[in-house]
Formats: structure tokens, sequence, C-alpha cells
């Protein structure tokens, strides 16, 4: 959202609608690194979540600081290069005229389709690395919460079951929020 603001500021303020090619491809490129590292970093709390319900004698073993830092460092290096992927099948694709997109933000599929070149490939790069960078977080978050709630049906008290499920509660909340 925050990417997209910037550009819309300066449409209102300048009474126009456009956007240039290359700041549509400095707003993709931000756009996809951010909600990439978003993607990732629900997978890593949900991961947070499951160590600290599922096995909570073993938390302070498995999620140290420096496992967590490099938590964090590997989404940030995937996303980046996840982004400069895109950017740059992006950059091999030829366009008819200049080129001037009526809009404020500038989507990654729109773009591909206003091109006067064969989008195959960019087309199949761009399905493939959604599916297989968000499909496999959202497996991670999906595991992790068919393990948790097994976990709070183990338990016995109706106490601890509220706990451990207010644990959860906020962040199945920001989940839902963002895949909707």
């Amino acid at each position: 959202m925050s990417v997209r603001t910037l550009q819309m500021l300066v449409n209102i303020q300048t009474q126009s609608k456009a956007i240039t090619y290359a700041g549509c491809i400095i707003q993709m490129q931000f756009f996809i690194l951010f909600s990439g590292l978003d993607i990732f970093l629900l997978t890593i709390k949900a991961c947070d979540q499951f160590v600290a319900i599922c096995h909570p004698l073993h938390y302070l073993v498995s999620m140290k600081p420096w496992i967590c830092a490099l938590l964090v460092l590997v989404s940030w290096i995937i996303n980046i290069l996840h982004s400069w992927l895109q950017i740059i099948m992006m950059l091999q694709l030829s366009f008819c005229s200049d080129l001037e997109i009526p809009h404020f933000f500038c989507e990654l599929n729109h773009l591909v389709h206003l091109t006067c070149s064969d989008t195959f490939v960019s087309e199949v790069v761009m399905y493939v690395a959604a599916v297989l960078l968000a499909g496999g977080a959202f497996a991670g978050i999906l595991y992790s919460y068919s393990k948790i709630v097994s976990s709070i049906h183990a338990i016995s008290s109706a106490q601890g079951k509220y706990k451990a499920f207010s644990t959860c509660a906020s962040h199945l909340s920001v989940i839902s929020f963002f895949m909707a």
C-alpha cells in the first residue's frame, strides 16, 4: 500500500493520472519486494507460534535470536532475488511506442499485456514464481496452524485452550486481512 501512495500523491498534486515506464518499474520492484516480505514474515511468525504452542519447553532452544535473524535474512534475500527476476523479465520485453501508463499503480500482469513482444516466457516465470513463493508460504502457514489446532485440542483445561488460542488470534486476524 505504501508503495502506491507516493505515486498517488504526485498524481493528485500534478492533476495527472499517468506514470512513466521508469516509475512503473521502480514501483513494481518495491511492490513485489515488500508484498513478498509480508507473506514470508507472516510465515515465519506462524512457525514461531507453532514452536511456542506445540513445543513450549523447546522454544528457547529452537528459536534462538540468531535463528530468527537468519530466517528474516533468508526471506529478504529470496524476495530481493524474486523482485529482480521479475523486473529483469519485464525489461527484456519491448513496447511498440513511448509508454505512459494511465494509472497511479503499475501491476506486473497489466504491463506484460501492453508489450508487442512474445510474453509466454515472462508469464510462465511470473506465475511459477508466484505459485512457488506464495504457495509455499501459504502451505507453511497452513501446516503450522494445523499442528497448532491439533495441539490445542489435546489441552485438557478450558483455560489452557483459551490461552493457547488467544496467543494465535492476533496473528490469524492479520493473515485473514492480508489474504482478503
